[in-house]
C-alpha cells in the first residue's frame, strides 16, 4: 500500500493530504500510508518493496523512482 501511494503522489494525482486522507477516511486505515511509510522509515519501505519485487518477479512491486529518489537523498 505504501508503494502505491507513493506512486500516487509521484504521478501527481493526489498530494500527500489527499492521498493519507482518501485511505484514513476511506479505506478506514488508522494511519495514512505514507505516515506510515515516515513512521517505518523509507529505506526500509524501499528495502521491502525491492525485496518482494527480485523475489517475486511482479513489476506491480518495483520501487517507485520517487521513493527511491527520497531514501538516496537521505
Amino acid at each position: 500500500m505504501i508503494n502505491e501511494a507513493v506512486y500516487t503522489l509521484y504521478e501527481g494525482v493526489g498530494s500527500v493530504e489527499s492521498i493519507d486522507t482518501a485511505m484514513r477516511l476511506g479505506a478506514n486505515h488508522p494511519m495514512d500510508p505514507l505516515q506510515l511509510a515516515d513512521f517505518i522509515g523509507l529505506d526500509v519501505c524501499l528495502a521491502v518493496t525491492q525485496i518482494l519485487h527480485d523475489g517475486l518477479a511482479d513489476s506491480k512491486y518495483r520501487p517507485c523512482p520517487l521513493l527511491v529518489k527520497y531514501v538516496e537523498a537521505g
